[in-house]
């Protein structure tokens, strides 16, 4: 055995040649776990089950990126109206806060709100086939997160925590439950096709878990998985017999070196590909869907198409077995209304609000919205007070998520902001909170479902995180 204060050691084979001790407590630990956390060596896709009886057995996330306004949007305030173009009053909030913004006063709603459905909740007229499915949706008025910079926001949303590195919440669900198709990864991503992402591609990463929970991303056009198509030349039978002598070769290399989860990673990356140039052609064709459905989600309109094609997609996705699903709409900048709201949302709202019902229509006539839990929200909202004169700035501390299907009451508001929307007041859903919840849903116990981090068991809410059993059906 080589030295273990060799320079050209890595982290890994030093530990292996100095800590056997310890890891053979790790190892003893490991063994002991619940089976939650037993069955990731290996990488494997397949569903291990969930802690108890699940209301909901998928994702579908519609990721508005940039931050939509919810005081023009869903969370209708009558007192900014009345206070439109006057400073903020001085019985609200803090001295400081009314110095930041004595030189941006308040911006009213710029479309009317409505009462919509049975349920008679408010939503604007920006959302109006949103608006025609009142009834079926579920509206979160109180959430609140830590920062109010782009990336750190976009990653608390999807990982729990403002700092880039941390597993995702799509891969928390992968490891936990894996998908319910070995032939297609259980964690699929679908960028908006401007890009630009602010905070990039680790907002969907596995971070410390095994890199086989990274999101699967999609692209539109031809190839929607880059690299899964053969080459001409290369026929079954020879891929099959490469694929297997790599196997064999990587297993015996992977023999030495038992804690490499890229590796092992890497393995189970070669068979699924495989297994998924069979299945994800077909998932992906969406030439034999009706007329009518395409009609449904908007492809008939080049507005609503792009978006629509990629909520189609993601219906496809579902069916065929990929427990998490995420859509980002809004590129570079999306939804990030800084210098005019009633131009940004009139162009993001047009392109993505019928797709969004016709996803939602479409999943309750198949019966797959019983199961399927839908979540539409970015990663904060939008001050009252206006930015440039007709903008607004980013608001972390009140904003609301919208969330339809399984377990959750639709035609429903729960919490509520302050008078002027500024400031989540009345059951308060912190982003943990909101992660916690759909754990809940699906069948997950967020305080359970952990991995061995640096010593200390960690998991998506950290040390926080509360069920917000009001929007339980």
């Amino acid at each position: 055995m080589p030295s273990p204060f060799d320079p050209a050691l890595s982290r890994r084979q030093f530990l292996g040649g100095t800590g056997m001790s310890l890891g053979s407590v790790a190892l003893a630990h490991l063994m002991a776990a619940a089976p939650l956390r037993t069955a990731d060596a290996a990488g494997s896709t397949v569903g291990r089950g969930p802690h108890f009886a699940p209301r909901a057995k998928r994702v579908i996330w519609l990721f508005m990126h940039g931050g939509p306004s919810h005081v023009d949007l869903l969370d209708p305030k009558p007192d900014l109206l009345r206070y439109a173009g006057k400073p903020l009053p001085d019985s609200f909030g803090s001295f400081e806060t009314r110095r930041k913004v004595a030189q941006n006063p308040l911006l009213g709603p710029v479309k009317p709100f409505r009462p919509r459905g049975q349920s008679g909740i408010e939503i604007s007229d920006f959302l109006p086939h949103m608006a025609g499915l009142a009834d079926e949706l579920c509206l979160i008025r109180s959430c609140h997160g830590d920062s109010v910079n782009h990336p750190q926001s976009v990653y608390q949303m999807n990982t729990g925590s403002i700092l880039m590195g941390r597993p995702s919440l799509g891969s928390w669900v992968s490891y936990g439950l894996g998908s319910e198709n070995e032939d297609m990864p259980a964690f699929v991503v679908m960028p908006d096709p401007g890009g630009g992402l602010k905070g990039g591609p680790p907002a969907w990463g596995n971070g410390y878990l095994p890199a086989t929970y990274q999101g699967t991303t999609m692209r539109p056009g031809e190839q929607p998985i880059l690299d899964l198509k053969p080459a001409a030349s290369m026929t079954s039978q020879r891929q099959r017999s490469t694929l297997d002598l790599v196997r064999q070769m990587n297993e015996l290399h992977a023999g030495q070196r038992e804690m490499d989860t890229q590796l092992m990673a890497r393995l189970q990356a070669y068979e699924l590909a495989y297994r998924m140039q069979s299945a994800a052609p077909e998932a992906v064709d969406i030439s034999r869907e009706t007329e009518a459905t395409r009609e449904l989600y908007g492809l008939d309109h080049p507005v609503t198409r792009e978006f629509g094609t990629r909520c189609l997609l993601a219906r496809r996705m579902i069916e065929r077995g990929v427990r998490f699903v995420q859509l980002y709409s809004g590129d570079t900048n999306g939804w990030d209304a800084h210098e005019d709201v009633l131009k940004n949302h009139t162009l993001h709202c047009e392109r993505t609000d019928k797709p969004v019902a016709g996803l939602l229509r479409d999943l309750k006539q198949r019966g797959l919205l019983e199961d399927t839990l839908v979540i539409w929200g970015g990663e904060f909202g939008r001050m009252p007070m206006s930015e440039k004169g007709t903008g607004r700035d980013h608001n972390p501390y009140g904003y609301t998520t919208v969330m339809a299907g399984a377990g959750v009451k639709g035609g429903h508001v729960h919490g509520a902001t302050d008078e002027l929307g500024l400031r989540a007041e009345r059951d308060k859903v912190h982003v943990h909170d909101l992660h916690a919840t759909i754990l809940h849903l699906l069948g997950v116990d967020h305080e359970r479902l952990t991995y061995r981090h640096h010593g200390r068991d960690d998991r998506l809410t950290d040390v926080a995180g509360q069920v917000v059993k009001g929007i339980l059906a």
